[in-house]
């Protein structure tokens, strides 16, 4: 039996991803940390248990990342390609790539193949195959032809075959299809001929593969929806005459998806396989766990927002887009048996999952899933059977049915009925479907837009960001900056581009708005009391980190601001903002960010709004050259300069009394012989 668990949202697709997706997601040394490559010039290193970043590291302008990064398991480096020729290495602590270590090779790449045990491999795009140091080590060597002309890589796959790496990769030529298998414990090159059997001609979609005994099962779902199986040998009989030889492709699954050319399979154990694509006769987008060994579709779960075909499978972990966000599903598989394979023994499932909604007809002459058989008389009885001590609906099912088609005064009505019920262990996932479905109704009827439910929940304080993602997006486009306010004092794991995205909204809007608006006042309670505390100090002239604003130490500073007209405006203890919109301010600079992902989103805050923020670092790297031209900054940049001058001049002469100190430290070791009370007088020169 296999069960699909709760999703939860990884990452928003980056900018620079492409049409067609990502180009790759690969686990790293440590298995809780995955490399995601977009589809242009981004790499990001996520840790999947706390759903945040922990680097991200771009090419330069123009240039493209043309196979997925990969971590080196041996050394702990990170490995990309861009332009197809130019490779880079680089570790955690490197900030930029143009900085790092820069390879530039003799023929295009392909992929780049790491697993852990060996080191990595390079597959260049006309099939040759270089350990990654022999190529570091000669990087303008000559890389032979392997693959005959026109003939075009569409898929690869690293092994450890018995303590030995092995290669296949799968070619395409005029609608044949070729698979190529390497051991590098010899050099010889195994050519394979992908016959088709009795279906018709057909263009292979999505390849996977696993090791089965001594061959490699590969597996591959075509255009007819049919997912294909072709045992490849391992170890060839006779090297020399086995450079191509012909294998024969037999039906595994029959009409698992509709054809379409965004479909995908990964192979998760030796009897269930993962299939993402238009389940039939719906054809809505789903994911589906099959089992291989008894041809029945174990669970489905919708994706309503679509995919872009591509799936990646790691642990017990499936990757996807769905929509356009990065999603991972914890999924369970049990040992393949008769009685799971027919949906009969106990397990958890996920609402939004459907379990076997067809078996196969083992008695039709095709007996590989049919679509339109029948199921038998006993299937039947067993069905009315289950369905009459059918459980009473949970209540989060019953809500979620109001949800749909009342309204929103009896939803609200609904919902503090559930909340008063006693939580159970799944609270939290509970809640966030319950946000998930207001949200779709949301977004299906323009004029629903039940805040009080949602502000309610958000109360609960058990909801995160990637929970329902789309509900901060919601308040941003119904204006509710108090939402807003609230789901940023809340919510962790918010994403810098929605924190900028409300840091915009709050300084954009208006004042008469604001004033008719109810924010938390909280942080600004006591602003009266902290302005009266800031005179009290620049009365008594008391130094702050040794510096003191009315001191000279800058003479070009000093002349410069004599020179300064009469009328420029005067500094003042005032605040900026109204009290409302500095409460909100408050919200988004308490709120958890990142700055590698802050930086390139502050540069859209107008010019006007720069100076009133307290991230002065991140935005003075993000605004440098508008700010070094507005008038009303030269005042602020001049007493950055003059502070920063004498933090500097504060460091120095502490360095010169710690050189002091260690003099003192080795005198005093020198001295072994010490009574056990002493004065000792030591003389600085």
């Amino acid at each position: 039996m296999a069960a699909l668990e709760e999703e939860f949202t990884l990452s928003a697709v980056p900018l620079g991803a492409g049409p067609d997706g990502l180009l790759g997601v690969e686990q790293c040394d440590k298995t809780d940390q995955f490399l995601i490559t977009d589809g242009g010039r981004t790499v990001i290193l996520y840790k999947v248990s706390d759903q945040k970043p922990l680097g991200s590291w771009s090419v330069k302008q123009g240039q493209v990342i043309t196979c997925p990064a990969v971590c080196n398991f041996q050394t702990g480096e990170y490995i990309v390609v861009h332009d197809s020729k130019v490779l880079r290495l680089w570790t955690n602590e490197d900030v930029n790539l143009d900085k790092v270590f820069k390879a530039t090779l003799s023929a295009e790449v392909y992929r780049i193949l790491s697993i852990p045990g060996t080191e990595p491999l390079v597959l260049f795009k006309e099939g040759a195959v270089r350990g990654l140091e022999a190529l570091l080590a000669e990087p303008q060597q000559k890389i032979e032809t392997v693959i005959s002309d026109e003939e075009v890589i569409k898929w690869t796959k690293f092994f450890m075959v018995f303590r030995h790496p092995a290669l296949i990769f799968i070619t395409e030529k005029h609608g044949n299809y070729f698979a190529y298998v390497q051991k590098f414990n010899s050099s010889v090159v195994s050519k394979y001929t992908l016959l088709l059997g009795q279906e018709e001609k057909s263009v292979i979609q999505s390849f996977t593969a696993s090791l089965c005994r001594k061959f490699i099962s590969l597996m591959s779902l075509s255009s007819d929806g049919c997912i294909y199986e072709t045992l490849i040998p391992i170890h060839p009989s006779d090297p020399e005459k086995n450079q191509h030889q012909r294998v024969v492709r037999s039906l595994l699954l029959k009409t698992v998806v509709s054809g379409n050319a965004r479909n995908a399979l990964s192979v998760l154990d030796q009897d269930h396989v993962a299939v993402l694509g238009p389940s039939l006769p719906a054809s809505k987008e789903c994911l589906s766990i099959w089992n291989t060994k008894f041809q029945t579709l174990q669970i489905s779960k919708e994706l309503p927002q679509g995919t872009s075909g591509q799936l990646w499978y790691y642990g017990e972990h499936l990757f996807m887009l769905h929509g356009k966000i990065l999603t991972v599903i914890p999924y369970k598989c049990e040992m393949s048996s008769l009685a799971g394979a027919l949906g009969k023994l106990k397990h958890g499932q996920d609402p939004g999952t459907q379990t076997m909604p067809h078996f196969v007809n083992w008695e039709t002459s095709q007996g590989l899933g049919s679509q339109n058989a029948e199921p038998s008389k006993r299937i039947l009885r067993r069905r009315k059977i289950e369905a009459s001590v059918q459980p009473e609906v949970p209540g989060s099912q019953q809500l979620l049915s109001t949800i749909k088609k009342d309204s929103e005064k009896h939803i609200e009505m609904e919902l503090r009925k559930f909340l008063a019920i006693k939580r159970t262990p799944d609270f939290h996932t509970v809640i966030g479907d319950i946000v998930i479905g207001l949200l779709g109704r949301c977004k299906t009827e323009p004029s629903f837009y039940p805040r009080n439910s949602l502000m309610q929940l958000i109360q609960m304080h058990v909801l995160s960001y990637s929970l329902c993602p789309g509900l901060m997006e919601v308040a941003l486009e119904k204006t509710d900056v108090q939402m807003l306010q609230l789901c940023l004092q809340q919510f962790p794991d918010i994403p810098e581009a929605v924190t900028c995205a409300c840091l915009k909204m709050f300084l954009s809007i208006g004042d008469d708005s604001l004033q008719e608006t109810d924010v938390n006042m909280e942080s600004v309670s006591d602003y009266s009391d902290a302005v009266q505390e800031e005179q009290m100090e620049e009365q008594t002239g008391i130094l702050q980190n040794g510096f003191n604003p009315e001191e000279d130490n800058c003479d070009n500073c000093d002349k410069e601001l004599s020179e300064k007209p009469q009328n420029t405006i005067e500094e003042t203890t005032s605040c900026p903002v109204i009290p409302k919109r500095a409460a909100l301010l408050n919200a988004v600079l308490h709120s958890a960010y990142s700055e590698t992902f802050l930086l390139p989103h502050l540069k859209d805050i107008p010019a006007q709004h720069i100076t009133i923020m307290d991230w002065i670092c991140l935005l003075l790297d993000a605004n440098f050259t508008v700010v070094v031209m507005i008038p009303e900054a030269k005042s602020l940049l001049l007493s950055l300069y003059k502070f920063v001058k004498s933090q500097i001049c504060i460091c120095s002469e502490l360095n010169k009394i710690e050189v002091s100190f260690r003099e003192l430290q080795k005198l005093n070791q020198e001295k072994n012989n010490r009574e056990l009370y002493s004065i000792e007088v030591l003389e600085l020169f």
